[in-house]
């Protein structure tokens, strides 16, 4: 069996996260990577000995099976454009796009060319989510009653994501980078749902990104949803995705811990002992014919609607 290749437009922080990925999956590499940061392109292509490309042309010739987008959300939609133009796979980071219309370009792109495509939503392959599914599954939790997300953030941008886009109301903000993993997640879990009410936050300076959100949701079985951002905060940092049984509830703290509470009881954090396929993984077994749950850029784009209504 062939590797699975892969190129990467963008080598920022996430885009590094992904080749360290990559390179360590035995049947995937990278052949090729672009940036327009020719200083960040140069400290990367360095540090991993990859080869660059000196434009975005030059990278879709390599013919990899499938291309990266790690760029801002405003230049997704030209780009994945360009690329299925060229019949290639397209992975994209989160959000979709800038806006749902972006989004629809896309869709409408890949779906023309007939290309695979599959997002960046690093909680579908861990093994927190799948632990908290198989208790779904087995009805464990009981009745669920409630599903709530609370994201407390002292700052935004985060300190270890400075970049000239990250805090601007046009393209950044926390409902864009962080909800939508959770929104996904919802989906993923409990199905498609409804946001009935929301109060969103904005400083005066209208360059900015928001700095709260509040908003009141359903799923299509009646499960209320309470969603709940704040940034700018005397606090740490703060993530939790919680889902409330009638027997149980659990939670996914901080991206990667699992706790579970009983009634009258001390929550108790729970070390999951699945393995389950990465991403990478997942984008192998599609270039080779296989069962694999990849996130498309359809669902993407239902994350993207919702994200809208909480911009507004």
């Amino acid at each position: 069996m062939s590797k699975t290749t892969f190129a990467l437009i963008g080598t920022g922080v996430v885009g590094e996260r992904i080749i360290n990925q990559i390179l360590a999956h035995p049947n995937c590499e990278i052949v090729s990577v672009y940036d327009e940061n020719k200083t960040r392109l140069e400290e990367i292509s360095t540090r991993y000995q990859l080869p660059v490309a000196e434009s975005l042309e030059v990278l879709l010739q390599t013919h990899p099976d499938w291309v990266y987008i790690g760029t801002p959300p405003v230049s997704h939609a030209p780009l994945s454009e360009q690329i299925a133009a060229s019949g290639l796979n397209i992975l994209s980071e989160k959000p979709l796009a800038h806006d749902a219309r972006d989004g629809i370009r896309m869709v409408k792109a890949a779906a023309e060319a007939n290309v695979q495509t599959a997002m960046h939503f690093p909680l579908m392959y861990s093994p927190v989510l799948h632990s908290l599914k198989n208790e779904l599954n087995s009805e464990s939790l009981g009745d669920i009653v409630r599903i709530e997300l609370h994201t407390y953030l002292p700052n935004w941008p985060r300190k270890w994501q400075q970049n000239p886009w990250i805090g601007t109301r046009e393209q950044g903000g926390f409902i864009r980078e962080i909800f939508p993993h959770y929104l996904q997640l919802m989906y993923h879990l409990f199905g498609n749902f409804t946001i009935s009410s929301h109060t969103t936050t904005y400083p005066a300076n209208e360059e900015l990104c928001e700095t709260g959100v509040t908003a009141l949701a359903k799923t299509e079985s009646g499960i209320p949803i309470v969603l709940n951002g704040l940034s700018g905060i005397g606090q740490e940092e703060s993530l939790e995705f919680k889902v409330f049984g009638t027997e149980k509830a659990m939670t996914i703290r901080n991206w990667s811990e699992l706790w579970v509470s009983e009634r009258d009881l001390e929550a108790v954090r729970v070390i999951p002992d699945i393995q389950p396929n990465s991403l990478i993984d997942a984008c192998h077994h599609v270039i080779n014919g296989q069962q694999s749950f990849v996130v498309s850029f359809e669902e993407g784009l239902m994350v993207q609607e919702w994200i809208e209504q909480l911009l507004i």
